[in-house]
C-alpha cells in the first residue's frame, strides 16, 4: 500500500476534467487500477477497506493535484506570481503529475499543466502592472512614512531648547514611542533621521542633566539657609519678649521668602517646623495679651479716678501742699501699671496739664524770692529815685537864675520817671 494519510477534499478540479471517479476500478484483489488511453495502469491499494472506499482514496489524491494546477493558474492570471517563480511552479507540478498514482483523467491533468505556461506571458503584463502598483504604493508609503518621521523629529528639534523639563520630557518619551511604532525606511534614510531625532533627544536631556544639577546645588544653600532661619525660630518658640520677638519673627519670615525655593519636600517639612515655632510663640503672645487685656481694663479704671483728683489741685491755693500732693499722686500712677496706650494718651495729656501749671507756679515763687532778683529791683528804685530828686534839684536851681527851658526839661524828665518809679516799686512788691 502506498500513501496512507488522508488527503484534503478539493473540488475544483471536479468541474474542471470531469469525474475522477469514471477513470478508475479496483480488483478483486484490492488493487486500484487507472485508465489511460494506452490502457490501465496500477496506481496502489487500500488494505483493510472497501473498493469504494479503495477508489475513494486515489480519487482524492488525483483532486487535491488537480486543485493545485487550478489554484496555480489563478494566481498567475491575477499576476500574484513573480514569472521566474510561476515557471518554477509549473516545473515542480509536471514532475508531480508525471509521478502521480492517482485515479482520474490523467492525460487531461497534463494537458491543464501544459496549458499554464503559455498563460505566464499572457499575463505578464498584469504581474507588470500589480507590481508597478505594489511598488507605487510601496513608495507612497514610504514617502508617507518619511513624512511622519520627519514630523517626529522637526518637533524633538524643536523642542531641544525647551525649559519646560517635566512637559518635554514626557513629550519626547511619547515621540520615541511614536518613531519605535512607525515603519522602517531605507537604512541610510533610517539613520539619518535617527541621527537627527536621538541628538535632539541628548541635547535636552544634557542641558536638563545640567539644570538639575545646577538647581540641587542652588537647593542645597537654600536648604541650610532655611535650617538655619528654624533653628533660630525654634529657639525664639518658648521667648516672652513679645515686641522684640515678634519684630525677630517678621525678620525671619522675610529671609524665608529671601532664601529662594528648595527642595520642594525639604521645603515643607522645614516650613512645617518653622510654622510651629511661630505659631507656638504667637499662640502665648495672644494668650498674654488677652490676659493683660483684663488687667489693663482695671488699670484703666484706677488712672481715670486718679486723673480727677490730680486735676481737683488746680487751682493752687497752697503751692508746698500741692507740690506735696501731686509727688503722692505720681507715685500712686507710676504703680498702677499697663493701661492700653491709645486710652492712656489722653489721660497723660490731662496729668501733664496739671504738672505743668504747678511747675509754672513754682518757677513763679522762685522769681519772687530769688535775693538776687529782689536786689537788682530794689537798686532799680532807688537808681530811679535818686535820678528824679536830681531833675527836681537842677529844675529849682534853674529857676532860680531865669532858666525856664531848662527848669521845663528837667521837671518833665522827672515826670517821666516818676511813672518808671511805679512799675519799678510794684516789681520789687512783688518779692516776698
Amino acid at each position: 500500500m502506498t500513501d496512507l494519510h488522508p488527503v484534503p477534499q478539493a473540488s475544483a478540479a471536479t468541474a474542471l476534467i470531469g469525474d475522477p471517479a469514471a477513470f478508475g476500478r479496483v480488483a478483486d484483489d484490492g488493487t486500484v487500477y487507472v485508465r489511460t488511453s494506452s490502457g490501465e495502469k496500477p496506481v496502489g491499494s487500500y488494505p483493510g477497506k472497501s473498493a469504494d472506499e479503495a477508489l475513494t482514496y486515489f480519487v482524492r489524491k488525483f483532486e487535491m493535484l488537480a486543485a493545485e494546477v487550478a489554484l496555480l493558474a489563478a494566481r498567475i492570471k491575477s499576476g500574484a506570481l513573480v514569472p521566474s517563480d510561476a515557471y518554477t511552479a509549473v516545473k515542480k507540478l509536471r514532475e508531480q503529475v508525471k509521478e502521480l498514482n492517482a485515479v482520474g483523467d490523467l492525460e487531461a491533468l497534463v494537458a491543464s499543466v501544459e496549458q499554464i505556461e503559455p498563460l505566464i506571458e499572457g499575463h505578464r503584463e498584469a504581474y507588470e502592472a500589480k507590481k508597478a502598483a505594489e511598488s507605487a504604493a510601496k513608495k507612497a508609503r514610504l514617502e508617507q512614512i518619511l513624512v511622519e518621521k520627519e514630523k517626529i523629529v522637526a518637533e524633538a528639534e524643536s523642542l531641544a531648547l525647551s525649559e519646560s523639563w517635566k512637559v518635554t520630557g514626557d513629550r519626547l518619551k511619547v515621540l520615541l514611542d511614536e518613531w519605535k511604532s512607525a515603519p522602517r525606511l531605507e537604512k541610510a534614510a533610517d539613520a539619518a533621521l535617527w541621527k537627527r531625532f536621538s541628538s535632539s533627544r541628548n541635547k535636552f536631556d544634557k542641558r536638563r542633566r545640567t539644570h538639575f544639577a545646577a538647581l540641587e546645588a542652588v537647593q542645597s544653600v537654600v536648604s541650610d539657609a532655611k535650617k538655619a532661619i528654624v533653628t533660630e525660630a525654634e529657639s525664639l518658640a518658648s521667648s516672652t519678649q513679645w515686641v522684640p520677638t515678634a519684630k525677630q519673627f517678621k525678620v525671619l519670615m522675610d529671609a524665608w521668602k529671601a532664601s529662594g525655593r528648595g527642595k520642594p519636600s525639604d521645603d515643607a517639612k522645614m516650613w512645617a517646623r518653622f510654622k510651629a515655632a511661630q505659631d507656638q510663640f504667637f499662640t502665648a503672645k495672644n494668650a498674654d495679651l488677652e490676659k493683660r487685656d483684663v488687667t489693663m481694663a482695671t488699670n484703666l479704671i484706677k488712672r481715670e479716678e486718679l486723673v480727677l483728683l490730680i486735676e481737683a489741685l488746680v487751682p493752687i491755693t497752697n503751692l508746698d501742699e500741692a507740690k506735696k500732693a501731686l509727688r503722692e499722686h505720681m507715685n500712686t500712677w507710676s504703680k498702677i501699671g499697663m493701661t492700653h496706650r491709645d486710652k492712656r494718651t489722653s489721660l497723660d495729656v490731662r496729668v501733664h496739664a496739671v504738672e505743668s501749671l504747678i511747675k509754672e507756679a513754682e518757677a513763679a515763687h522762685w522769681r519772687k524770692s530769688d535775693p538776687a532778683a529782689k536786689a537788682r529791683a530794689a537798686e532799680v528804685v532807688k537808681q530811679l529815685s535818686d535820678s528824679i530828686e536830681n531833675y527836681e534839684k537842677i529844675a529849682t536851681k534853674s529857676e532860680a537864675v531865669g532858666n525856664t527851658k531848662k527848669a521845663a526839661e528837667s521837671r518833665e524828665s522827672a515826670n517821666a520817671r516818676r511813672v518808671w518809679l511805679s512799675e519799678a516799686e510794684k516789681s520789687l512788691a512783688e518779692f516776698s
